[in-house]
């Protein structure tokens, strides 16, 4: 006799309740939108690549030739390709001997594991132990390991800035533990007040919660920021003293936009994580060599160095430019504020809502920043993600956007926004009606 299939009610509870507002109900709309021919700009999510960025060339060359050996034995592989990939290419299968279709190590396979680790000891200046590197399918697979790791039941408690990567909410309720939020302080460049941490850490604990482990992001996702160095030191200290494991999401630590704040990692080992990292066997093989590329790029007097070094200057570059236009953009606009992006690939406006435009969201049954966030994709085909998606203090509203698309692109896009925005507040702060 055939088995019925599972109803909704006999599925995990766990996965019924994660929520991940990136791909929630504005990308949905989004998708129908394009469906319907509408031209849709998606800064809903950081994917570069589809919004016209080019890879770099010398990472594609060598993962190339990787994924086909046979090009190393063509006679006529030196017109193709250049002699340092074809060098780095042989560098890399010599380390993996059965090929990009084999697994590696459940940590990564090991002479790419020393690349990171030498990477690492000359960006922080002190040694880094290889064996203690574990690479993953990204940093969301990481990101799940370690919580993973961490979460034994309900009372477990991870402190988690908001605004918020919802990532770390949807994982943390998918593991079954207590997400414990604290606040980012906005009008001090979205930093950390460890005055109200240390209080959200006592409240967490009269309830019965372990906090067991504390997230940053840093440079900041959704908000943009690059954490002071005394702001740093604190944390390590204040961790170390309330027996934190201490999980720094420093994803985005090239992409940085401004001289006074550079990026400093707040780097700290774990332990007991292998058995955890062997259920996934092994992490993707070709994504490991372009981490091994990354970390260990062509150096000057290599063949490739001028161009991978121009091609990625020029990225930057751009980037910096995209975020003072789009930080620019919106505190031009009326009801809009906005601290500058300094690193990362995200902005994050406030946006002032009028309480007639909050009144008009509760009649349609929508969060205020979704029903905002739904007439601006209407109105423009700007796709972005409500603030409510991340987190916000009560009775404030965001946005979240990316500062992908192409720079030339940007004053249009911007202008349109502000075209949008401004005829919006001039709707529902005067008497006009919808």
């Amino acid at each position: 006799m055939a088995r019925k299939p599972l109803d909704y009610e006999e599925l995990n509870e766990n996965v019924k309740k994660t929520q991940y507002a990136v791909r929630g109900e504005l990308y949905l709309r989004a998708s129908e939108l394009q469906k319907e021919g509408k031209k849709i700009i998606f800064t809903n999510v950081g994917n570069p690549h589809a919004l016209g960025q080019k890879p770099l060339t010398f990472p594609r060359q060598v993962v190339a030739l990787c994924q086909a050996p046979f090009l190393l034995d063509d006679p006529n592989v030196g017109l193709m390709f250049p002699a340092d990939a074809i060098a780095r290419a042989k560098h890399y299968l010599s380390m993996a001997p059965g090929g990009l279709g084999a697994y590696s190590d459940s940590r990564g396979i090991p002479g790419i594991r020393k690349e990171v680790a030498d990477f690492i000891q000359r960006r922080d200046g002190y040694p880094s132990d290889p064996e203690l590197i574990y690479l993953t399918d990204g940093a969301s697979k990481g990101v799940m390991q370690m919580l993973n790791t961490i979460i034994r039941n309900e009372r477990d408690g991870i402190l988690v800035p908001v605004p918020q990567y919802p990532l770390y909410s949807a994982a943390i309720a998918l593991f079954g533990g207590s997400l414990v939020p604290y606040y980012l302080e906005e009008e001090a460049n979205w930093g950390l007040d460890f005055v109200n941490i240390r209080q959200t850490v006592s409240e967490a604990r009269s309830k019965g919660i372990t906090v067991r482990a504390m997230v940053i992001i840093n440079p900041g996702n959704p908000t943009g920021q690059c954490l002071s160095e005394a702001n740093i030191k604190e944390l390590l200290q204040f961790c170390y003293h309330e027996n934190l494991v201490l999980l720094a999401d420093e994803v985005y630590q090239q992409n940085i936009y401004q001289d006074e704040r550079p990026f400093i990692s707040a780097r700290k080992t774990v332990d007991e994580i292998y058995k955890v990292a062997s259920i996934a066997l092994s992490p993707n093989v070709p994504g490991q060599i372009f981490m091994g590329v990354m970390v260990n790029p062509p150096k000057p007097g290599d063949i490739s160095y001028l161009k991978f070094s121009s091609e990625s200057k020029s990225i930057l570059e751009s980037l910096r430019r995209r975020a003072r236009m789009m930080t620019d953009g919106f505190n031009s606009c009326r009801n809009v504020v906005c601290n500058f992006t300094e690193g990362a690939m995200y902005s994050f406006p406030q946006i002032r809502l009028p309480p007639r435009a909050i009144e008009a969201a509760k009649r349609a049954g929508k969060a205020a920043d979704v029903f905002y966030c739904l007439k601006l994709l209407e109105a423009t085909g700007i796709s972005t993600v409500p603030g409510s998606g991340f987190g916000q203090k009560e009775g404030v509203f965001h946005l979240r956007t990316t500062i992908l698309p192409a720079e030339e692109d940007f004053p249009a896009i911007m202008s349109s926004f502000k075209n949008f925005n401004d005829s919006f507040m001039a709707q529902y702060e005067g008497y006009s009606r919808m």
